[in-house]
């Protein structure tokens, strides 16, 4: 890894910013248009959250330049 790339092109920096949008929806209450079920909601944030987190760790092991 001795190249470098803008931070914006990193899979994992978009990765653990999906995770943490998602997790702060969750604790402010995203409100689903058409669903009134707060465990299907709560089902499916937590299901994105989980998501992200493997596209960013497979992202930072895949990685082949540095982020600088």
């Amino acid at each position: 890894m001795t190249n470098s790339k803008p931070w914006y092109l990193s899979r994992t920096i978009w990765a653990s910013l999906i995770t943490i949008l998602t997790a702060a929806a969750g604790i402010l209450g995203l409100p689903v248009a058409g669903l009134d079920n707060a465990a299907l909601t709560e089902t499916l944030l937590q299901a994105i959250t989980a998501i992200s987190g493997l596209v960013a760790i497979f992202g930072r092991l895949g990685a082949s330049s540095r982020i600088g």
